[in-house]
Order: C-alpha cells, then sequence, then structure tokens
C-alpha cells in the first residue's frame, strides 16, 4: 500500500497566527521572520493550549493532498471520514488491472472473542496457505469473468460489479490537519491514547504513513497531539 504526499501548505505557524488574530489581530508577513528558540517555545506553549482545551478552528487553516494505493475495502472505511475530499479511480471510464490484495506474513488471521471485545492472533503456517490459495483463486477467477464481459462489449461500469473489495484502487484525499487528527485518532492503535481505537489493519497502515507525513510537516503540532492522548481537538 502506498501513501504519498502530494502538495501542502501545512506549518505550525499557521495554527499561531490563526489563534493569535482572536487577540492581537491580523499579523500576517509575506516574508515571516526566522524562528528563534523563545519563539518556537511560545508557540508550541500556544498550540499545547489549544490541543488540550480542544479550540480547534486554529488547526483547520491549510491542507495537504496525499495520493493512495490501496484496496478498495481500505478505501470504503477511509471514506466514511467525511472531513475530507476524495477522488478516486473509477472502473466505469477505465479497465482496472489485475492488482489484488494478499495479507503479508505477519498480519494476524485468527479473530478471538466476540465483536466489540476480540482481539487478532497469528495463524499458522497452514491457515496463512490457506489465505493465499484461496484468495489467489478467488481474485483469478473475477478477473477473468471481468475480461470476458468486456471482451462481449459489456461496459465497464457493468463488468466491474465482478470485481472482489481486495482489488487495488488509487485515490487523491485532501484534508486540513484538524480533519487528519480525527482520522489518526480513530484509525491507529495506540494502548496509551486517551479511546483506544481498534482499526482494521490494513487502513492503520495506511494512517502510519500519513502520521509519517505529518509528523515531518507538523512536529510540534504532533507532539502536542501525541502529550495530549491522540484526541482531535
Amino acid at each position: 500500500m502506498k501513501v504519498q504526499l502530494v502538495d501542502h501548505n501545512l506549518s505550525d505557524s499557521a495554527v499561531v497566527r490563526a489563534a493569535r488574530v482572536s487577540t492581537v489581530g491580523g499579523t500576517h508577513r509575506l516574508l515571516p521572520e526566522p524562528p528563534t528558540a523563545e519563539s518556537t517555545e511560545r508557540d508550541a506553549g500556544l498550540i499545547g493550549y489549544l490541543m488540550r482545551e480542544r479550540h480547534g478552528s486554529p488547526f483547520e487553516h491549510g491542507s495537504l493532498t496525499l495520493y493512495v494505493e490501496a484496496p478498495i475495502f481500505v478505501f470504503r472505511e477511509w471514506q466514511r471520514h467525511r472531513i475530507a475530499s476524495y477522488n478516486e479511480e473509477s472502473a466505469r471510464y477505465r479497465e482496472l488491472k489485475p492488482d489484488f490484495y494478499l495479507p503479508p506474513v505477519d498480519r494476524d488471521l485468527v479473530q478471538v472473542g466476540k465483536p466489540g471485545a476480540y482481539t487478532f492472533e497469528p495463524g499458522t503456517i497452514e491457515q496463512l496457505a490457506t489465505v493465499d490459495t484461496e484468495l489467489s483463486t478467488a481474485y483469478r477467477a473475477a478477473y477473468e469473468a471481468y475480461e470476458r464481459m468486456l471482451a462481449a462489449g459489456i461496459a465497464r461500469e457493468i463488468a466491474r460489479a465482478a470485481l472482489p473489495v481486495g482489488t487495488y484502487s488509487s485515490m487523491y484525499v485532501t484534508m486540513n490537519p484538524r480533519g487528519l487528527m480525527n482520522f489518526l485518532s480513530l484509525r491507529t492503535h495506540r494502548q496509551d491514547a486517551t479511546f483506544v481505537s481498534h482499526p482494521q489493519r490494513e487502513i492503520e497502515v495506511c494512517a502510519e504513513k500519513a502520521e509519517a507525513i505529518f509528523r515531518a510537516l507538523m512536529p510540534i503540532t504532533h507532539a502536542a497531539f501525541e502529550k495530549n492522548g491522540r484526541v482531535a481537538p
């Protein structure tokens, strides 16, 4: 699965600027002054306060666009987060490639417990082989049916119904920092979080890659997010 940065205008200073307009008015400069140790510490204190007290609107200034390649079932989970904009590859307009998802060997396979109170445990070598064999067989049969319908002149939007949710798709997703933190709080599993989430591992892998990008672009904001229990403001 792939998550890549395409474009952004994110910065910790944008959060600070948006927050301070409430008390000191506009302080926008076309060429901002270089940060100092003192100003960085002051900004970190303000961002920490905003995060702790959940004053969320200053975190809505700026956006990042990601390019994502993942199985369709991951996209269906991701697109439940309506605080973002999406444009996905369309099987109505192009023929999809035979790219399908197979779980890696370290992916836990066995669900133990009941809904709302279960864990996943590693599978056996035999179970992993069963997953690979059965998924590969199903994918091959589905794609062959898809190709037969296309060859018979069936519209792509009808033929695509044969394809399983393990088919890879691609999309662009754009969101602001507040929306991204909401996504991360729900789609990563961290025992030290205030509200522990239990996402499916495949979307968590994508979320971890998105978080690495967020951490690099907004280190002060990300640190405050971590310190305050990974609760989106």
